[in-house]
């Protein structure tokens, strides 16, 4: 049997009420709520949702979020870090420089969020999936975009070491500037993401890959040759 529905509109939510919340059982909705900086560690949260949420500086440190919908909410600086995250979704969102150490995020994807400075260090991952976000800036190390569709993600200046992007296809996006130490892109199509910033130094790791005579040109100008 299906839980009833409970919807929370315009309220200001600390822990205290949302551990009050909880205590009715119902699948929670937050509507235009303000969780600023609340502690809702280790909470029971699983199948919430939030819409157009005010949550800067919110903890989650270990809570269960599986499930949880997140629509057009405002989390910059949030702290995810061991939290369960299993077939979250979070749309349209602002989760500048939150931190996710070593969450769940299997199957949990982000679609037209930014993500600028945002920390994914250590977490279990299969089946994420990310689509017209910012991820500028972005601690993404070793992280594997495998045989993926990359759909205009932008991960220019973002910690990209020791990542798997072999037989990966972008469609848009940019790599500009990005930190490639060890990124592997063999069997990559890079033909309509941005590698402005490309130095010869991490020209080797696209070996393999495949880019357009526009690319090839800007990366020989780049590097202060003249094509005759």
């Amino acid at each position: 049997m299906a839980r009833p529905t409970f919807t929370i509109s315009g309220e200001r939510i600390d822990r205290a009420r949302m551990e009050a919340l909880l205590q009715g059982g119902a699948m929670l909705v937050f509507e235009d709520c303000d969780f600023s900086g609340a502690d809702l560690s280790r909470l029971d949260l699983q199948e919430t949702g939030f819409r157009n949420c005010a949550l800067p500086g919110t903890v989650f440190y270990a809570a269960n979020l599986s499930r949880t919908r997140w629509q057009r909410c405002r989390a910059g600086h949030a702290d995810f870090e061991s939290a369960d995250l299993v077939d979250a979704r979070f749309d349209a969102s602002d989760l500048n420089n939150t931190g996710w150490r070593r969450a769940k995020l299997a199957s949990c994807s982000f679609r037209s969020c930014k993500l600028t400075g945002a920390a994914f260090e250590e977490v279990s991952y299969l089946g994420l999936a990310f689509e017209d976000c910012l991820l500028i800036g972005a601690d993404l190390r070793r992280m594997s975009f495998r045989k993926m569709t990359l759909a205009g993600l932008d991960f220019a200046d973002a910690d990209l070491s020791g990542c798997d992007f072999r037989e990966a296809v972008f469609e848009g996006g940019s790599l500009r500037d990005a930190h490639m130490k060890d990124t592997r892109f063999d069997g990559a199509d890079l033909r309509e993401a941005d590698l402005g910033g490309l130095k010869l130094i991490n020209a080797k790791l696209f070996a393999g890959a495949t880019i357009s005579p526009r690319q090839a040109a800007e990366i020989v100008r780049a590097m202060g040759l003249n094509v005759a």
